[in-house]
């Protein structure tokens, strides 16, 4: 099996790219989705505050890797070759996929600050950043997270600094490298 782990900072573009794997049939575990099951089990509305909150407590009392390993359980459930995986923030992520399912490759999607504020001040979604301050806070949790590590170890790279159908492009082309490459 192999797991493909698309990551990146917010606004970076990283969820059109999976969206793209989605259409090409592949299946997708979110990584968040897990984080908010767990909010939403414990009577907690799904705030970011509580979402940073519930995640920074399983990685406390389960492991930094904690996510992941509730993922893997979803993934072996599944049986495919091959697994899309979003939102992996660490390196121990990355190694309990290694660990617990093989191949794991990194494909990191990236987007200067510049380039992701201004997406993010145009799409507007609850619980955004609404001024640059805010914004590189966030920034500052996600790399504090160790996403910074995984990103800088990625084995493919998509910049995405154009629209969204050279975006959309670049994702076919690499998911279409990363299969050829990995016999898939």
């Amino acid at each position: 099996m192999l797991i493909v782990c698309v990551v990146g900072m917010p606004a970076s573009g990283k969820g059109v790219v999976v969206e793209e794997a989605r259409k090409m049939g592949l299946p997708v575990i979110v990584m968040g989705d897990v984080v908010r099951e767990e909010t939403v089990k414990r009577g907690l509305p799904l705030t970011p505050h509580n979402l940073n909150m519930v995640a920074q407590d399983l990685r406390n009392k389960e492991g930094e890797d904690a996510v992941a390993k509730r993922c893997v359980k979803k993934i072996k459930k599944l049986k495919n070759n091959v697994v899309i995986v979003d939102g992996v923030r660490s390196l121990k992520e990355i190694e309990c996929y290694r660990r617990e399912i093989g191949k794991t490759v990194i494909i990191a999607v990236h987007a200067s600050p510049k380039t992701r504020f201004e997406r993010i001040l145009k799409r507007n979604r609850p619980g955004d950043p609404k001024n640059w301050s805010e914004f590189v806070e966030r920034d500052m949790v996600e790399l504090g997270f160790g996403l910074g590590n995984v990103i800088a170890l990625a084995d493919y790279m998509i910049i995405n600094e154009g629209s969204m159908e050279e975006l959309k492009r670049n994702a076919h082309e690499i998911f279409g490298k990363v299969l050829a490459t990995e016999g898939v």
